[in-house]
């Protein structure tokens, strides 16, 4: 598919869009009816969106546009529509996980990321796939199906926020929610060249009413939800809205969205190959790429490397894959054939340990962190590859091969998310027919770097979507 020099209202952005509808150029309605309309378009072909809550979605931008009418206060984001992942609580929606067994999981109340962005005015208007239980990096369940990449549909969408990358990429959204606990929200933006921000541990607060209300520990300490969109301006603004408080996270970080300036020129750490274990050639262009743009802005980029990073994606199994474990007879029979294979190899593929082990990894999580924050005082910003291969061939991840080379290439996502890391996904061209993404990875809290950053790149390089 090609990029669409579209000006319709799907082609926009979510910050363009509270513009025009604040401005009184477009309503509400319109923005939600051209949105619905280019769902009905190219969903079926791509099998993105699960559900809609189109009624819901108009009567609430019929709402907005009396506000806008009547002159009353209006918030950031007013009328405009948004989409949220299968395993994110919207009221009245069922949080299905993915599976079969929750396809009526109604939460009755709407997570604390959804609930503030209803407060800043935006509109639900759509649910999007993901894998069972979101434990996979490509999107297939039993309840809704596979979900097709839009560049390359015998290639992955990626997962677990597959179905939000997909509906930003094709236009069926300007502002989606997901979560990231391997890579589910920078993975997809790869795969389906649009941009994310896996937040800091704590930055946006997270519960659910849906059993177990409280996760295990390793997806308490690894796993954040964050927001997907085509325009880096657009993550910032939704990670405003979606980091204000909530009772219901008691762990949440009252952190300011902005820290103090940093000492200029900022440097930033370029990885092109994460612990000499390979990258390809489509990938490790698009870093250097990026290296170079950030350098001609005024950042003093140098490549080298962060401290033990194959330490680090080591520790991230060994402190998921236990709990998991645990779980698994339980979680097994509620899975489709496809994601029990998946799991299936995994376990195969990774140790079982035993208290002493799994406390192990625990506290090499600790002094992991510990060196990459002494790291990041000389280089505050690491510029480095997503997934180290471009988006795999549908089925790679079925066979024991195939899972471990994926493990193998996603060292430098899962990092982040054991040590709680801020990291922003852009895109940075188009080779070989699919898109080069990268990431730059902040301190804690320091979003505001990694969107800096990335907004450099993205007016180097443009958006790669919609495409139509």
């Amino acid at each position: 598919m090609k990029a669409s020099t579209t000006t319709k209202l799907w082609g926009m952005g979510a910050a363009q869009l509270a513009l025009a509808i604040r401005q009184k150029r477009v309503s509400s309605r319109e923005v939600v009816t051209e949105h619905l309309a280019r769902i009905e378009a190219v969903n079926r072909r791509l099998n993105a969106i699960t559900r809609l809550l189109g009624e819901e979605a108009l009567a609430a931008a019929d709402s907005a546009d009396k506000k806008v009418a009547a002159g009353e206060p209006t918030g950031p984001l007013h009328g405009v529509p948004f989409t949220v992942k299968e395993n994110i609580d919207v009221a009245g929606s069922a949080t299905t996980q993915g599976v079969s067994a929750l396809a009526e999981a109604d939460p009755g109340l709407d997570a604390p990321q959804v609930a503030n962005l209803r407060e800043a005015g935006a509109i639900p208007m759509a649910r999007t796939n993901l894998p069972d239980f979101a434990l996979r990096w490509h999107t297939d369940n039993a309840l809704r199906g596979a979900t097709r990449n839009p560049w390359d549909p015998e290639r992955t969408p990626g997962g677990s926020s597959g179905g939000e990358a997909v509906a930003l990429a094709t236009g069926m959204t300007p502002l989606g929610l997901g979560n990231d606990l391997g890579g589910s929200l920078r993975w997809p933006s790869q795969c389906n060249g649009t941009a994310a921000l896996r937040p800091s541990l704590g930055r946006v607060p997270r519960a659910t009413t849906i059993e177990p209300v409280d996760a295990p520990i390793s997806i308490q300490l690894m796993n954040v939800e964050g927001p997907m969109a085509r325009h880096v301006a657009d993550l910032r603004l939704a990670l405003e809205v979606m980091a204000r408080p909530s009772w219901r996270d008691p762990w949440y970080a009252p952190v300011p969205i902005a820290g103090p300036p940093a000492s200029r020129p900022i440097r930033v750490a370029m990885v092109v190959d994460p612990a000499g274990s390979g990258t390809s050639p489509q990938v490790a262009d698009g870093v250097r790429k990026a290296g170079k743009q950030l350098a001609a802005a005024g950042y003093s980029v140098n490549e080298i490397e962060p401290p033990a990073i194959a330490e680090a994606a080591e520790a991230w199994a060994n402190f998921l894959i236990p709990e998991v474990r645990a779980m698994w007879p339980m979680m097994s029979p509620l899975l489709s054939d496809d994601a029990n294979r998946f799991m299936g190899v995994v376990l195969d593929l990774n140790p079982v340990l035993d208290v002493g082990g799994h406390m192990q990894a625990m506290m090499a999580r600790q002094s992991l962190a510990r060196k990459w924050a002494e790291f990041q005082l000389e280089h505050p910003l690491i510029l480095a590859p997503i997934c180290t291969e471009p988006p795999f061939a549908v089925g790679t991840d079925l066979t024991p091969e195939g899972v471990a080379g994926i493990v193998r290439s996603m060292r430098m996502v899962v990092l982040v998310n054991l040590l709680g890391l801020p990291a922003a996904a852009v895109p940075v061209g188009v080779a070989e027919g699919l898109p080069q993404e990268v990431q730059v990875i902040g301190p804690r809290y320091r979003e505001d770097l990694c969107f800096d950053a990335a907004e450099v790149l993205e007016e180097a390089f443009g958006t790669l979507t919609p495409i139509d």
